[in-house]
């Protein structure tokens, strides 16, 4: 489950809420203090918070269940009866608070979502009483014997519980998704999709219920009418969120998802935010990293317009984050099929990257720089590439992103340079097939960087993709060049078979003198 990394005193903070109201429905045992029913009080308390806020309440709760069911079995293998005792106790209060929490601001829960309250709660008070008696025996057989029917009884309430959870945020899902299609407010679709994106956060477990609830068509519902057009650039994120899952982009292929996108990114009427938006569920859609994409036959069809209008968003974007989202979607359709980069040659693009990524406003990390080297690699197996490469004054760009450093040492970021750094070299071998291109790359020193690479483990953050890579542009280039490296360089790095020059390299020390 998604959780937020903050501060520990603020999360101390926040979880005495919920420890403070264990300790109280441990003594209430969950009755109501007034026995009449306050029907107004009872609503004040449900609409103190949104859906979301609910909802993000109802999750922190099922974390510390899952959180403490889980220490139970620990505590249970060490034998320390009094401790799992109290823990019961806890797990006991917590139950029976999400329960009752839930129900305050719920007023439609299944008849199936009842049935499993109550056997979730019988079943807890059965656990809390068998740990109780394990508490007053010393007799160690009989412990033993009951150790079993614990673990049994332990195993049944995760069940419960996570059968319970699962018909919960279903609901949830469920309701949200109704308030969209028969909503015709602006505001409460906002408020509903809105709530909709929070679900999603918390991981692709969610994504999959949401989808399989239909959420994928009831977006592009929206995404389809234009009294809601102020609403794209949030229902285009929701819909990206939900396509990181299977069950999302088989709906998206249903609902002919792409031909909205498509239409959406070359609307010259909408804003620049639903384009980048609409960019980013393209990202999200044809990411090399998922195994599903091969269904995604529409999008062949519609690929021309696509790269077309992504090519535009490039060009145009007046920020980082709109190059960025328009960008990868483009780095990615490169993986997707080949023939998008003889599209992208066609339309000019090597030379409207090139010049982005001299203008700091819009190339500024090094995410993006990953990107216009994904395009520039996957783009420089066409011959016609190098012209327009060394025109760009793309050699010394490819020369400049060898040296990629973070600032920050944020391990994503790092990542980020290693990319970089492995699919320059990637480039430079590949270009190097044309002579033109080999003597600029050698004439701004690639050669004496490269081997910097090889042989300094720091300098490529210890990589072993960096170092693969660089030993393939050098080879590449000492062919054209055999002078530009000293013996030593040839012998180790060039002459060798490549993996006994990779080993030599990996098992070098450094030398600081």
């Amino acid at each position: 489950m998604h959780l937020i990394q903050v501060d520990s005193v603020q999360r101390w903070m926040e979880d005495l809420k919920l420890m403070t109201d264990c300790e109280c429905m441990c003594i209430l045992q969950s009755k109501p203090i007034s026995t009449e029913k306050d029907e107004q009080n009872e609503l004040m308390l449900s609409s103190q918070y949104s859906t979301c806020d609910n909802l993000q309440l109802l999750l922190k709760r099922a974390w510390i269940i899952s959180t403490e069911l889980t220490r139970i079995a620990q505590k249970l293998e060490k034998n320390r009866w009094q401790r799992v005792h109290s823990m019961t106790v806890r797990i006991n209060c917590h139950v029976r608070s999400m329960i009752n929490e839930y129900n305050m601001f719920t007023r439609n829960s299944s008849e199936e979502m009842h049935k499993f309250e109550k056997l979730l709660i019988d079943k807890c008070s059965e656990f809390t009483a068998f740990t109780e008696r394990c508490v007053q025996t010393e007799d160690e057989q009989i412990l033993k014997s009951m150790k079993s029917c614990i673990n049994e009884t332990l195993t049944t309430i995760a069940q419960y519980f996570g059968q319970l959870i699962e018909l919960v945020l279903t609901h949830e899902a469920q309701n949200l998704l109704r308030q969209i299609e028969l909503s015709d407010s602006v505001y409460v679709t906002e408020s509903a999709i809105s709530s909709l994106f929070s679900l999603t956060q918390e991981g692709a477990h969610l994504c999959r219920i949401i989808a399989k609830e239909g959420g994928v068509v009831t977006l592009f519902k929206i995404c389809r009418q234009d009294c809601f057009r102020g609403l794209y650039p949030q229902t285009l994120r929701t819909l990206a969120s939900i396509c990181c899952v299977e069950e999302g982009m088989h709906q998206l292929e249903k609902v002919d998802g792409i031909l909205c996108l498509a239409d959406i990114l070359t609307d010259n009427s909408h804003s620049e935010a639903t384009h980048a938006e609409a960019a980013a569920v393209i990202a999200q859609i044809t990411s090399p990293h998922l195994t599903f994409t091969q269904h995604l036959s529409s999008f062949l069809e519609n690929m021309e317009e696509i790269v077309t209008a992504l090519v535009k968003l490039c060009q145009e974007a007046s920020s980082g984050e709109v190059f960025l989202l328009a960008s990868a979607a483009l780095a990615n359709i490169t993986f997707f099929d080949t023939m998008a980069c003889e599209i992208l040659l066609q339309l000019n693009a090597m030379k409207i990257l090139l010049t982005a990524c001299s203008d700091k406003r819009l190339v500024d990390t090094p995410y993006s720089r990953d990107q216009v080297v994904t395009i520039l690699a996957n783009m420089s197996v066409l011959d016609q590439c190098a012209s327009e490469i060394i025109q760009g004054n793309g050699i010394q760009l490819l020369m400049e992103m060898l040296f990629e450093k973070s600032s920050s040492g944020n391990s994503a970021e790092v990542a980020a340079c290693e990319r970089v750094q492995q699919k320059s070299a990637v480039t430079l071998a590949r270009l190097s097939r044309d002579p033109e291109v080999a003597e600029e790359a050698i004439k701004l020193s690639c050669i004496p960087r490269l081997i910097k690479l090889c042989r300094s483990p720091t300098e490529r953050n210890n990589s072993d993709s960096v170092l693969v890579a660089c030993l393939a542009a050098l080879r590449r280039l000492a062919v054209m060049s055999p002078d530009g490296l000293e013996d030593s360089d040839f012998q180790q790095l060039v002459k060798p078979r490549l993996v006994d020059s990779f080993l030599l390299c990996t098992n070098m020390e450094e030398s600081f003198v």
